[in-house]
């Protein structure tokens, strides 16, 4: 499977640009599954709702399961954060792997700029940083630079640099 992220600053666009790769992705056939990273504080589940009580009385996992989708929680209690490589591993075999954030991890990734966010380019500082998408010029680098407002032209980019066609669950190329 096929792995490449969006990497930037909180408030650059990462999952803007990702719900608009994902279509465009996906009208070129293909199969994509994404990873976020969140912030320590975040819950899908909701107090009140049974999955919750299930997880406040102890249980280690708790699905919560539909006709039209299943969700597995996974407490991690005493447990440090996991790695990027251990969620990669619990995902299905896809042609890509979209990860956002996780910006010190050891994959390719796309930096996601905006000079009016008045941070720095992470990409003088990563050597997995293959290329820019950005509102603006961006001077200094000898990165490809890609339009932030061309979603085509970057799943383009992403799609030629991973070698992916469509079925392909190759394996990781990270």
């Amino acid at each position: 499977m096929r792995v490449f992220g969006l990497a930037g600053w909180s408030g650059s666009g990462k999952t803007t640009l990702m719900t608009l790769l994902l279509p465009a992705m996906i009208r070129r056939g293909i199969e994509v599954s994404t990873i976020k990273h969140a912030h320590h504080a975040f819950d899908v589940d909701k107090p009140g709702k049974d999955s919750y009580r299930h997880r406040e009385a102890g249980a280690r996992e708790v699905m919560v399961a539909s006709e039209r989708r299943w969700a597995l929680m996974h407490e991690l209690r005493t447990e440090t954060e996991w790695s990027l490589d251990a969620l990669i591993r619990q995902m299905t075999p896809v042609d890509l792997l979209l990860v956002e954030g996780f910006k010190h991890a050891s994959h390719p990734k796309l930096e996601i700029y905006r000079a009016a966010v008045g941070k720095p380019l992470l990409a003088p500082d990563d050597d997995k940083i293959v290329a820019i998408a950005s509102d603006a010029a961006v001077p200094g680098t000898t990165l490809p630079c890609l339009p932030l407002d061309d979603a085509d032209a970057i799943a383009s980019f992403i799609i030629a640099h991973c070698g992916i066609e469509a079925g392909d669950r190759g394996s990781a190329q990270r």
